[in-house]
């Protein structure tokens, strides 16, 4: 599971993993500049939809999915084992992700803290 928090002092999308995740994502941490955030949007279905190409990190079927994936040129990053709580971060301008597919606690709070956050920007 991931936890996203806001740096509005260094202008900063802080995307945290916790225990094992950091071993399947093959990562501790993101930073993405808030001004390459479109949006996010709490989205189920996404885990469902073809992943693509694993680049680094963890794929079983069924049970999670983890780390960096291309699919038709998109450059994806995942961290999802409950498809229920995925949150879906679209990027624009992104030096390395187009989308981050994330499992959160809560769906709805973190979109919330996402949208609030760029509308101010």
């Amino acid at each position: 599971m991931a936890l996203i928090s806001v740096d509005r002092e260094r202008g900063l999308l802080n995307v945290e993993f916790q225990g094992l995740d950091k071993l399947w994502t093959l990562k501790s941490r993101l930073e993405i500049p808030l001004a390459h955030v479109r949006g996010a949007t709490h989205d189920p279905g996404m885990a469902r939809e073809p992943k693509g190409i694993r680049v680094g990190g963890t794929h079983f079927p069924g049970v999670i999915t983890a780390g960096r994936f291309r699919r038709h040129g998109e450059r994806l990053f995942w961290d999802v084992k409950n498809p229920d709580k995925a949150v879906v971060v679209e990027l624009a301008d992104a030096e390395t992700y187009d989308r981050l597919v994330v499992e959160v606690d809560d769906p709805r709070a973190t979109v919330a803290l996402i949208e609030r956050s760029i509308a101010r920007g």
